[in-house]
């Protein structure tokens, strides 16, 4: 089969793989209908996730038909077609119990990190019975790639990590994939202003026709000075981070009200100074995290009512054999105007 393989930093490679066969009696093999990029996997090719070593195929999210299962799997059987999550989760352990998938003791974010990944033509999910989702017949299955780790991700690990509230004032740094998830899954807060920030004036404009009130572009490196103005002096009652750089990071420290809560999404591969010398005395909450999916048959349920429209998100789209290419405009989102890329392997 062919698959993407990263190669160190900097390096990958479309190239011929061995298929992938069942290890364990829970293991599934599904052959990949539908994948697509993360902006996770543009830090492990900048050398930001180490634990990520040559050889490794790339990619955690997507959709596919079940190919054969292993004699444990009970849920799942030859030729369902699947919604992949980008946590497995074991179901057993202590972690799984209290719906930590991230941290399963035999899972958490293992693909496309500690073991080959999706951007392939076929891929192993181990725990199958609770790391795939059923898809029925007729829905949208691009739109549901987009609920194996961004929507979850914005949902969980911002909006509610940040306890968004009615009434509040939303932040969001960075108008990416992850960052329009978080714009999108506030909404059902009310919220009653959601500000989004980012460099690419494009990407701002974007976001207001998916619900912000009101854009920063961040390029003069004035936006918490902004986000103060624009408060009164007070601050902002939710900042979410969703980039993963030190810059991002300081404009939602700068900008956070009294009693406020920072959530951070991004993928830090540089430390960062936070200032508890000015923070200490704010009563403010700061959370971090990694994302459990336990919100996606929630949040499935809200794209087959149609309140929530994940495809909107995606912008480009590729067969499976143009995945350098679609690497090369998903890392030049500003230049491309690329939000999303879907590959497609039919």
């Amino acid at each position: 089969m062919k698959a993407l393989v990263y190669q160190g930093p900097g390096e990958k490679s479309w190239q011929e793989m061995p298929m992938p066969k069942l290890i364990k009696p829970t293991d599934a093999i599904v052959r990949i209908t539908r994948t697509t990029i993360c902006g996770t996997d543009l830090h492990i090719l900048k050398g930001d996730v180490p634990a990520v070593t040559p050889g490794r195929i790339l990619g955690h999210e997507g959709v596919g038909v079940i190919e054969a299962v292993g004699e444990a799997v009970s849920t799942f059987k030859q030729g369902d077609h699947v919604l992949i999550s980008c946590i497995t989760s074991c179901g057993r352990c202590g972690y799984c119990k209290r719906q930590m998938y991230a941290h399963c003791e035999d899972g958490g974010w293992i693909l496309g990190h500690l073991i080959d990944g999706t951007q392939a033509e076929y891929v192993r999910i181990p725990h199958a019975d609770n790391s795939l989702y059923p898809i029925a017949e007729g829905q949208d299955e691009e739109a549901l790639v987009m609920l194996s780790d961004i929507l979850p991700t914005g949902f969980e690990i911002g909006v509610l990590a940040g306890q968004v509230k009615p009434g509040d004032i939303v932040a969001i740094v960075g108008a990416g994939p992850v960052g329009m998830a978080a714009l999108l899954t506030a909404r059902f807060y009310s919220p009653s202003r959601l500000i989004m920030i980012d460099m690419d004036p494009n990407r701002l404009e974007l976001a207001r026709t998916f619900g912000a009130t009101d854009v920063i572009d961040s390029r003069d490196g004035t936006a918490a000075e902004k986000l103060m103005e624009m408060t009164g002096g007070t601050g902002v009652d939710v900042a979410i981070e969703a980039v993963g750089i030190p810059a991002t990071f300081d404009i939602c420290q700068n900008a956070i009200a009294p009693g406020g809560h920072i959530a951070n999404i991004g993928v830090h591969g540089k430390s960062v100074e936070l200032h508890l010398e000015k923070l200490w005395i704010r009563n403010i909450t700061l959370t971090t995290g990694l994302v459990n999916t336990n919100t996606i048959p929630m949040l499935r349920q809200t794209v087959q009512a149609g309140t929530l429209k994940p495809a909107h998100l995606i912008t480009h789209r590729f067969p499976l054999g143009d995945i350098i290419e679609a690497y090369r405009v998903f890392g030049n989102a500003a230049k491309e105007k690329a939000m999303k890329v879907i590959l497609h392997a039919e």
